[in-house]
């Protein structure tokens, strides 16, 4: 299994409703708020690493509000 958390900068007051968005991702397993350099973290996982990456960049990265995001892959055999 594939797995990555995206890191996520928004636009102020859109924290809310990009969660929201997010949770009706299939492969989004966790989503939470943050205080410091990013707004959100979301816990991303699938069986292919191809599709994983294929959601983070046109599912997540298109969502409205969005202005930037840092994608950090694990490691598989690492968790």
């Amino acid at each position: 299994m594939a797995t990555a958390y995206v890191l996520i900068n928004c636009e102020l007051g859109k924290e809310d409703a990009i969660i929201e968005n997010l949770r009706h991702i299939d492969s989004v397993k966790e989503v939470h708020g943050t205080f410091g350099a990013y707004d959100i973290i979301a816990k991303i996982e699938h069986a292919e690493k191809e599709k994983l990456r294929e959601i983070i960049i046109w599912s997540i990265r298109k969502i409205e509000h969005i202005r930037s995001t840092l994608t950090l892959m694990g490691i598989e055999g690492q968790n």
